[in-house]
């Protein structure tokens, strides 16, 4: 069978990934209610075409946050990707030419291997901060020398959420696998009767962290710093405090805390309250062109997708995510076209509905 849209690409990864790293990558937290939303979200909106408009000169390309990308898809941080195809994190990295790769703390690759691997590739690091400061600082250093260009601070994982398929599966990455940014043998992903990654959460990250953090953390660096985790207009407000240069509107992919909003439905009021003064950006349940014309249209200056990117490595590696990338730019072409749109700078909120706008009983 052809792989034309994403969903294809998830259903074939379904069939060749074992049990446990499958789980790991699809499930959410708790009874998964938000990782349902993530996605039945964007079904709620409806776009609002306009006709008889030249759409003959369309054109996808943006500039977020400094950077010309071909379109305004980037890729979000997934952990240990080496559990979906050999290359890991170095196939992914290869294949994001001309958009954003943002590389997890929880790699199979190390810093330097993806830094030499794909040279050209505008690289962003995803940060956790561990209980060992000195820890934190070198991942910064090396990320740095590495040639990065931003780091991306996920401020919403204190503790991770109670992910059941974990649990049940008593998750641990696979021996021949390794968190390959650390040689300290007690940094390892392994269970001891429940769910790996949530043993190496607790012992590894630092809860205690706040907002003074996040200012230490600007200083620390020369790179410019964005916060990935934020879906309040309270935290939004606090993060342009910070001297931050963008945020991420995420829930983790609803891995977290369990009945969040969706964050497509977070994004109005973020926007609404920062918007003219810092990039808004968005993750979570993005799979289709329309999807990404409903985020640009509620103010999204780029959306950031993971598991996608997942399931087009896991199938062909490389080739597999630069198809993924690349179904995506087509879907939202063409959702530019038949809206009656020629840049994404036209895209905006009159685009947009709500599906309660057209309830009949208003009739």
């Amino acid at each position: 069978m052809a792989l034309v849209c994403v969903s294809d690409y998830e259903k074939k990864a379904a069939e060749i990934l074992p049990k446990s790293p499958w789980d790991y990558y699809r499930s959410g937290s708790g009874d998964q209610i938000t990782l349902k939303l993530n996605e039945s979200a964007f079904n709620r909106l409806r776009i609002r075409p306009r006709v008889l408009i030249d759409v003959s000169r369309r054109d996808t390309r943006c500039n977020v946050l400094g950077f010309d990308l071909d379109c305004p898809v980037a890729i979000a941080p997934t952990a240990m990707q080496k559990m979906a195809h050999a290359e890991g994190e170095l196939a992914t990295a290869k294949g994001t030419i001309n958009t954003i790769y943002t590389m997890s703390t929880l790699s199979t690759s190390s810093i330097e291997e993806v830094g030499e691997a794909a040279p050209d590739t505008n690289k962003f690091y995803q940060l956790y901060i561990y209980k060992d400061r000195e820890l934190t600082k070198n991942l910064v250093r090396r990320a740095e020398k590495a040639g990065f260009k931003a780091l991306v601070l996920t401020v919403d994982a204190p503790v991770f959420g109670p992910r059941r398929c974990d649990i049940r599966n008593k998750f641990e990455l696979p021996q021949h696998l390794r968190l390959a940014n650390f040689t300290d043998e007690k940094l390892i992903v392994q269970s001891a009767g429940g769910s790996g990654i949530n043993e190496y959460v607790a012992s590894q990250f630092d809860p205690t962290l706040n907002w003074n953090d996040v200012e230490w953390l600007v200083r620390f660096t020369k790179l410019p710093v964005i916060l990935k985790g934020i879906i309040t207009h309270e935290d939004a407000r606090l993060a342009l405090q910070t001297g931050c240069k963008g945020i991420i509107v995420s829930n983790h992919g609803a891995r977290q805390l369990d009945t969040v909003p969706a964050t497509i439905e977070a994004l109005p009021e973020i926007v609404k309250a920062i918007g003219s003064q810092m990039t808004v950006m968005v993750d979570g349940g993005i799979r289709t062109g329309t999807d990404i014309f409903k985020a640009l249209a509620l103010g999204a200056k780029a959306v950031f997708v993971g598991r996608p990117v997942l399931y087009g490595l896991a199938v062909d590696g490389q080739n597999g995510v630069e198809s993924v990338l690349k179904i995506l730019q087509n879907e939202l072409d063409s959702a530019m076209a038949l809206a009656g749109v020629n840049k994404i700078t036209e895209i905006n909120d009159k685009f947009i509905a709500h599906e309660s706008t057209f309830c009949l009983s208003k009739l």
